[in-house]
């Protein structure tokens, strides 16, 4: 589908999406955003859904301005994924040594590491950079200062939630890799560090909502907020590559016979922060929820546990702002979907996946989730698929 255009207050809302399935909730969340000084651009995503603070599947393009909720407090969220040279046929019919395998060498929920992951100890694995990142930490806000240890022993690890790592296999039977994650407790606890400050400035005062609070470029404000967020998105990728270069390693122990080899990963944020230029503007484009999809650009638009996921390859729609989904986005929320579902609905609609089905993922079963196939239906002027995978193998947060 094209396109729905919306009125809005100082931009037209731009809808990959029914707006007629929109929550709500979520369409308040998104005409308040149209009301926003600042704004230049207001395009939506298929997978929205009403998100804290600002809404899930929006990608908002402001001039001058930047707004922390809109981001996220998952700084630098996002997905990466990579091919392999296993196939199914390499797989072994019970899979589950290797989910406990994967669980053993990646830390799951609030889990960290016993020590520091170096990179370093990865054959293969670039470290430019490394020394220089952990730097910067002494530039970042003091509020979290003390989190310095922490932080380094969550680095590489998956947190909680919809977080996951997975195997799967794409339709021509290669195996692939593929993790969920992002900036862990470090990047949290700065984006509600920032978001506290923008709500006290102010030109704040009068919004609409309280939760678009903004940061004003040339403010020391600003300077503090973009400093941090860079260095928490920068946080995030290392995390997804440390954690890959962990899936590969018990890949390689588990399939030693195979000899596996890895093709380039594919990496893309979707809670996050860019500079672009639009329109002869130069812009602050927040994704939260949403991937860039320039053209050429490879993405990543996961579905839920049991429906698979597909790789995509970005079409440069400047409409959307070069962007599109993040995933099938939620239909109901975590506490919905644990009244609506049982372990045993899990059990059916996971079935053939090697995944916990307890009732501390019930919240994350498909059900609560919205048709992955559709919502890649809904943006093929944005996107083109590469590859459709399904899952074998989820390890979930």
């Amino acid at each position: 589908m094209s396109y729905v255009e919306m009125p809005g207050a100082k931009v037209p809302i731009r809808m990959w999406a029914d707006p007629a399935s929109v929550e709500d909730v979520a369409l308040q969340q998104l005409r308040n955003v149209a009301t926003l000084p600042w704004i230049k651009g207001l395009a939506v995503m298929p997978d929205v859904h009403y998100g804290k603070g600002a809404t899930v599947g929006s990608v908002i393009a402001m001039q001058g301005a930047v707004c922390p909720a809109a981001v996220g407090v998952d700084i630098g969220c996002g997905m990466s994924a990579v091919k392999t040279s296993l196939t199914a046929n390499d797989l072994p019919g019970d899979l589950s040594r290797l989910r406990s395998k994967i669980e053993q060498a990646i830390p799951v929920g609030r889990g960290m590491h016993d020590s520091a992951v170096e990179p370093g100890r990865f054959h293969g694995l670039a470290t430019a950079g490394w020394e220089e990142f952990w730097g910067r930490f002494d530039g970042v806000a003091e509020a979290v200062k003390f989190r310095r240890e922490r932080a380094g022993l969550q680095m590489g690890t998956l947190g909680a939630g919809n977080h996951f790592c997975e195997v799967c296999v794409d339709m021509s039977g290669s195996v692939w890799l593929m993790l969920h994650s992002g900036s862990r407790n470090i990047g949290k606890e700065l984006a509600e560090h920032h978001i506290g400050i923008a709500q006290k400035l102010p030109h704040n005062q009068g919004l609409i909502d309280r939760d678009l609070a903004v940061f004003i470029a040339q403010t020391p404000q600003m300077a503090a907020y973009r400093n941090d967020l860079f260095w928490a998105q920068e946080y995030a990728k290392y995390n997804r590559t440390i954690m890959m270069a962990l899936l590969k390693d018990v890949i390689r122990k588990e399939f030693k016979k195979a000899k596996p080899a890895f093709e380039a990963e594919i990496s893309a944020h979707h809670n996050y922060v860019s500079e672009e230029r639009y329109d002869g503007m130069d812009l602050l484009v927040t994704r939260k929820g949403a991937i860039r999809a320039g053209s050429g650009e490879y993405g990543i638009i996961p579905g839920s546990m049991g429906t698979g996921s597909y790789i995509v390859k970005g079409l440069g729609n400047e409409k959307a702002f070069n962007s599109a989904s993040h995933g099938a986005g939620r239909r109901m929320s975590r506490n919905a979907a644990k009244r609506r579902f049982s372990t045993k609905d899990l059990e059916e609609q996971t079935r053939g996946v090697e995944c916990r089905k307890d009732s501390g993922v019930v919240d994350e079963i498909p059900g609560a989730y919205k048709s992955i196939d559709q919502v890649i239906d809904q943006q093929r002027d944005l996107v083109e698929v590469v590859a459709k995978l399904k899952q074998v193998v989820c390890v979930k947060g």
